[in-house]
């Protein structure tokens, strides 16, 4: 299944968890800045919580879908759309084959992303060109593939495109996580 990068936003680049083990040679963590939702969104589509997936940074790309697609979209709620129609967060959906999408937040598909781990991880680290896809934000025209999906993914997969639109559960993130509590950051 592939994926074509209609406009790549402010900045989408491919996170997981973070590549951990290398700071010794200079190699940083790089890694999904809200780990938390990067977890959710992967769980949802039946993936290991650290696959990798995209993060969007302000300002969300336009793609287009060149298969039917499971995703899941998490993190900040900023008006995600499929062919111009809102979409909910926090669940699975089914994306149809050429629907174009855009959103801000953290895009997992079902069976990850298909880029080559680097030092153990898919994360993009841009200064030193690394990881992530060709080691850099997408860029328009890009086209990238997604993983082989896995049995759990398969099964949630065939609920959807059963059921579809009669699903209407979403992870309660408010009860797990409270958004709006002041966070201290040392510096």
């Amino acid at each position: 299944m592939t994926v074509k990068i209609l406009h790549p936003g402010l900045l989408t680049t491919v996170q997981d968890l973070g590549r951990f083990g290398s700071q010794q040679f200079g190699v940083i963590v790089s890694g999904a800045m809200d780990p938390y939702s990067l977890r959710i969104a992967n769980l949802l589509v039946g993936n290991d919580q650290g696959e990798g997936a995209l993060e969007i940074t302000l300002m969300g790309p336009s793609m287009q879908f060149q298969q039917d697609q499971l995703i899941a979209i998490t993190g900040g709620n900023l008006q995600a759309t499929i062919n111009g129609e809102r979409v909910p967060l926090w669940r699975p959906i089914v994306v149809k084959k050429g629907s174009v999408q855009g959103c801000r937040a953290y895009i997992a598909f079902a069976g990850g992303i298909d880029v080559p781990e680097v030092m153990g991880s898919k994360s993009t680290y841009m200064r030193a060109g690394i990881g992530g896809y060709k080691g850099r934000a997408l860029q328009k025209g890009d086209v990238f593939s997604c993983g082989k999906m896995g049995e759990q993914s398969r099964s949630l997969n065939r609920e959807w495109e059963e059921l579809g639109e009669h699903l209407t559960w979403t992870v309660n993130y408010n009860a797990l996580v409270n958004l709006e509590q002041t966070q201290i950051i040392h510096v």
